[in-house]
């Protein structure tokens, strides 16, 4: 099979299309014929070995893990003797170790059903931005009926989740973007959008139950004044710039800035698993939520995707359309 291999650290130029095994199907495992892969930041960030604690995971010389990717959406092909739920021919999304591939081996319990209504590259979108969103207003930040949330960095590979499940869970958004992506966002549902631009949401007097902040350009200060008494301020990402810590250090920052007080400050690891790729596909047979896709490029284009992924201006989400040929029954040996 066809998959994006990255053996050494660095810029989107160590990424190579190369041919490799099929994954071997243990009992707990789908192989998933992929149709479609996104891209995630932490897809750049294991690419490049940046910050460099993260080489304590993933590797010190090189990337232990040498397929990137983590979302996909595809077509069963096999199942394990243990799997459950699903058979040869279903139509999947959710995450693997590996998803720039033609064949992926994923658990069972990283997968959910395609929402019917979704294409393939919609549905690849979803995994890490949705339930990053989802568990960061529902689980984190309490959102629900009656609360005030701010999106800051609403239309990036998060924001747009964010707008629409926010206003799914019943709360007030005011969204925060650039000029070009005020209409996108008024389209998600936001009540109000400000424009950077234009406007400091700092200085405005609107305090806020919830911020979920996919950027980290703003000050503790302001964030902690933008809040209610109680408010939380939940932290997404950071800057990128310190090699060593990156968004580490703002983590480790809020914490401690808002050890006094009733607000909290809160980092999580989102956690894809079936039960939450349900509720997001419940959310898009509702009408409630949608993925905005800025861009979809080929397998072989995906060094050009890290790169325009490393610009940070996408609208939404960049796709990568592996196409498998699954019509075609290509050999998975």
């Amino acid at each position: 099979m066809r998959a994006v291999i990255n053996e050494r650290y660095g810029s989107a130029e160590v990424l190579e299309v190369r041919d490799v095994p099929v994954p071997e199907l243990e009992p707990d495992r789908v192989l998933v014929r992929v149709r479609a892969a996104a891209i995630n930041p932490l897809d750049w960030h294991f690419m490049t070995g940046t910050p460099y604690f993260l080489r304590l995971i993933a590797g010190r010389r090189g990337p232990k893990q040498q397929v990137r990717g983590a979302d996909l959406a595809g077509v069963v092909e096999a199942v394990g003797a243990d799997v459950t739920g699903y058979r040869p021919g279903d139509e999947v999304f959710g995450g693997g170790p590996g998803t720039f591939a033609e064949f992926v081996a994923s658990r069972q319990e990283n997968l959910a059903h395609k929402p019917a209504g979704m294409g393939f590259d919609e549905a690849a979108a979803l995994p890490v931005a949705a339930v990053t969103a989802l568990q960061g207003l529902r689980d984190h930040a309490g959102v629900g009926p009656g609360t005030s949330v701010l999106i800051n960095g609403a239309s990036g590979g998060v924001g747009p989740y964010a707008v629409q499940i926010a206003k799914h869970l019943g709360a007030e958004v005011t969204a925060v973007c650039s000029t070009r992506n005020v209409n996108l966002v008024r389209s998600l549902g936001a009540d109000h959008v400000v424009d950077y631009t234009i406007d400091d949401v700092a200085a405005m007097p609107r305090r806020y139950d919830a911020i979920l902040d996919n950027v980290g350009n703003r000050s503790l200060s302001d964030c902690r004044r933008m809040l209610t008494d109680t408010g939380v301020l939940v932290i997404v990402s950071g800057p990128k710039h310190n090699k060593l810590l990156g968004p580490v250090t703002r983590f480790v920052l809020a914490k401690l800035r808002f050890l006094v007080g009733k607000q909290r400050a809160v980092t999580f690891t989102a956690d894809e698993n079936h039960d939450e790729l349900v509720a997001l596909s419940e959310m898009v047979d509702a009408g409630a939520l949608r993925s905005v896709i800025d861009r979809t490029y080929a397998l072989d284009d995906a060094a050009d995707a890290m790169r325009y992924l490393a610009e940070g201006h996408a609208r939404g989400k960049i796709v990568i359309d592996v196409d498998t040929d699954a019509e075609t029954g290509r050999d998975v040996s």
